[in-house]
C-alpha cells in the first residue's frame, strides 16, 4: 500500500541537482533530470557513501566516495548489471515533492 511522504518543496530541487533527505529514518536521494524527479535509496551499496551528494550528469549519479555510478531513473549500476539500487516512486503535489515509502 502506498505511503506518500512530503520531502521537500519542488522549488528547492532545481533541474540538474541532487539532494539527500531523511524520511522516517530512511536516507532518500532525489534527482531532478529534465522534467522528471527520481528517488533512490541514498546509501551507496559499496561502502555507504551519500548518493544524494554525488555529481549528477544527465541521468547518471556518481557516488562522491568511490565513484560508483548509477542511472537515477532505473537504479542500474553502470558497470555491473547485477547491482540495482532500490528506487522510490516520486510525485509532485502542489509545491511539494512526495516519495512513496510504502
Amino acid at each position: 500500500m502506498p505511503h506518500w511522504v512530503p520531502l521537500i518543496r519542488a522549488a528547492e530541487l532545481p533541474v540538474g541537482t541532487a539532494r539527500e533527505l531523511v524520511a522516517e529514518g530512511r536516507v532518500i536521494a532525489l534527482y531532478h533530470v529534465d522534467e522528471e524527479i527520481y528517488g533512490l535509496d541514498g546509501v551507496c551499496p559499496h561502502q555507504g557513501g551519500p548518493l544524494g551528494k554525488g555529481m549528477l550528469e544527465g541521468c547518471i549519479v556518481t557516488c562522491p566516495w568511490h565513484g560508483w555510478q548509477f542511472d537515477v531513473a532505473t537504479g542500474q549500476h553502470q558497470l555491473n548489471n547485477r547491482i540495482v539500487q532500490p528506487r522510490f516512486d516520486v510525485r509532485v503535489e502542489g509545491d511539494w515533492i512526495l516519495v512513496d515509502l510504502g
